[in-house]
């Protein structure tokens, strides 16, 4: 009949089109606010401030030789991430004051080069603001080709202001695949550090 709509079908479809974009640009939203809400998380629930920048101690050239500190580091990879990632060493003893570096290793174990991206973190909280690291491979995005592996240098300094009930750090990084860069941008940008072999 004259009517009625002689196909219902052509606005049920466009409906459904309609319905997988606002879907899929909610998911590549929720991608994007992972990290974020990590680091909400770390702070509100665990107590954990989580830092990506370079800093300097607050007071360089200070050193308290009276004082040691045990400096504990950890390591994790999210589950989409396809590598292994570790610390060189379970722990150190510090000076504050003074500059240490260790390193993290890092195996990519895909067949495919994966950018990924250190999200690092400090606890107890409220030493956060005396730890600074002077050389970090979180401070930038890492590419790694299939089947590579790495170690990555970390260089930090306790400051001697960190309150003298605090004994033990802890410092933490896990790592994102990070899908806001190409394997190509993120290596012209930053090119890769020399590969080492796996132990």
């Amino acid at each position: 009949m004259s009517g009625q709509d002689p196909s219902p079908a052509p606005r049920r479809a466009t409906t459904g089109l309609a319905k997988m974009l606002v879907a899929a640009a909610i998911a590549f939203a929720f991608s994007f606010s992972l990290v974020p809400l990590y680091r909400i998380a770390c702070q509100k629930v665990f107590g954990i401030r989580i830092d990506n920048t370079a800093s300097d101690a607050r007071r360089p050239g200070v050193v308290d030789e009276d004082r040691m500190i045990t400096v504990q580091f950890d390591g994790g990879v999210n589950s989409k991430l396809p590598w292994a990632f570790k610390p060189g060493e379970a722990s150190m003893q510090v000076r504050p004051g003074q500059q240490y570096e260790t390193t993290y290793f890092a195996h990519n174990k895909s067949d495919r080069t994966i950018v990924g991206s250190a999200v690092p973190s400090v606890a107890p909280a409220r030493a956060s603001g005396y730890f600074s690291k002077t050389e970090c491979f979180c401070f930038t995005a890492q590419t790694m080709a299939a089947g590579e592996s790495r170690d990555m240098p970390v260089r930090f300094i306790v400051d001697p202001g960190l309150p003298k009930d605090i004994k033990t750090l802890t410092l933490s990084y896990t790592f994102f695949k990070n899908d806001s860069l190409t394997a190509q941008q993120a290596s012209a940008d930053h090119p890769a550090p020399v590969p080492v072999s796996a132990p």
